[in-house]
């Protein structure tokens, strides 16, 4: 079990660091059907549903579904979540994604207690693009 639970949080994280990539890098740094590919990937492997499904759920939904989880794995969710929308939002310009990646990231900065001053910037340009 503890195998288990080691694999998810390291699934997690990597889906984390793929966005984080693409939010720095851009979608040019490569082939863009294989970057959909890797990420559709991610997102069955973490959520076990698509992006769109997961962002018609509203974010009281997702907290819960994220607060059911082992407390330990809780902020990497919500880092993840906060990148997530974050990069559609850049992607499609969507308000509602600006507004869920406000709500994630603040949940993660509040559950780490951590201060990252790139989070806290992207909240400061997501509150000024909402």
């Amino acid at each position: 079990m503890i195998h288990d639970k080691d694999y998810i949080i390291r699934i997690v994280k990597q889906f984390s660091e793929f966005l984080g990539k693409m939010i720095l890098g851009g979608k040019n740094d490569g082939d863009s059907t294989e970057l959909q590919r890797i990420f559709d990937t991610n997102m069955n492997d973490t959520f076990k549903m698509t992006f769109e499904k997961l962002a018609e759920k509203d974010t009281a939904k997702i907290t819960g579904l994220i607060e059911a989880k082992e407390p330990a794995h809780q902020v990497a969710f919500y880092e993840l979540l906060g990148h997530l929308f974050y990069f559609k939002f850049k992607e499609e310009e969507t308000p509602g994604f600006a507004e869920k990646s406000i709500v994630f990231y603040e949940l993660f900065l509040q559950k780490s207690g951590i201060f990252s001053m790139p989070i806290v910037s992207r909240i400061s340009e997501l509150k000024a693009n909402v």
